[in-house]
């Protein structure tokens, strides 16, 4: 059961644009700008960049949600317009920072998406491991449209989801995919009625956390870097990562339980 984090939790508890949440193993960070449609300004980006620094050690997971009715309309722009040039590079910088947290975290985050996930708000979900899209969410890149061109990791995380042709139409367009079009390619890995996603979400982060830690740290940190390496150094790197893995005692006794017939074996699954 998820139960709030009381003000007294450090550094966490000031985060007052975060509402924090734990259930044992899983902490839930839900965005906190409802009336702003969860728009990240600076302070927010601030306070997940510092949430993310400073999970808990006896946090497994991470479950990252909206308040309201969308999960994030992306970037404020009231806070965009008089930016010079250098600013705007420290600006993007500090998104890449603090988008680097979450993908390259001590931890998997799974992201549960409602509403709107336009923009910045696509970008920070493409930040996240897994994505349990509603079937009300919606995605979009409406930089061309503004102006602009994303800044917080999008052209590296967003095109390697669903492919530069895609990404390009949305962003030349405005071309806007559901929830339907956005798990058939590949936005999300689950589709779920609306009202649903932070259930799924919850039922699938007791399940990571569950799994050996040098495990689930070596999917999340391991896997992507070697997908950007040449076939041959990516084989060597698997090979280091395998060894270290399975040299790990929470290993041992895992492959010991299915040997011995106290394991489940892999089912088909709906």
């Amino acid at each position: 059961m998820l139960q709030d984090l009381p003000p007294s939790s450090g550094v966490l508890g000031t985060l007052d644009l975060l509402r924090l949440q734990r259930d044992d193993l899983v902490l839930h960070a839900r965005l906190n700008r409802p009336h702003k449609r969860n728009s990240v300004s600076d302070a927010l980006l601030a306070q997940l960049h510092t949430l993310f620094v400073n999970l808990p050690g006896d946090v497994r997971v991470v479950v990252l949600s909206g308040e309201g009715e969308h999960f994030c309309a992306g970037l404020d722009l009231s806070e965009v317009a008089e930016r010079s040039v250098v600013e705007g590079i420290h600006h993007s910088r500090a998104w890449h920072a603090a988008f680097e947290a979450i993908q390259f975290g001590p931890v998997p985050v799974l992201a549960v998406l409602h509403g709107a996930v336009v923009g910045g708000g696509l970008e920070l979900a493409a930040a996240a491991h897994l994505r349990i899209a509603e079937r009300s969410a919606f995605y979009g890149l409406p930089e061309g449209q503004r102006g602009i061109f994303v800044g917080g990791g999008g052209s590296v995380r967003i095109s390697r989801l669903i492919g530069v042709a895609r990404m390009s139409d949305m962003m030349l367009t405005g071309r806007v995919f559901d929830a339907a079009d956005g798990q058939a390619i590949g936005v999300s890995n689950y589709l779920v009625d609306d009202g649903a996603g932070l259930d799924k979400a919850l039922e699938l982060a007791r399940r990571i956390a569950g799994n050996a830690p040098l495990s689930n740290y070596a999917i999340t940190q391991a896997l992507p870097r070697i997908a950007d390496l040449p076939p041959g150094e990516g084989l060597f790197v698997e090979a280091l990562m395998s060894s270290i893995a399975q040299g790990d005692e929470a290993a041992k006794q895992r492959v010991r339980a299915f040997l011995e017939k106290r394991a489940a074996k892999v089912e088909k699954t709906r």
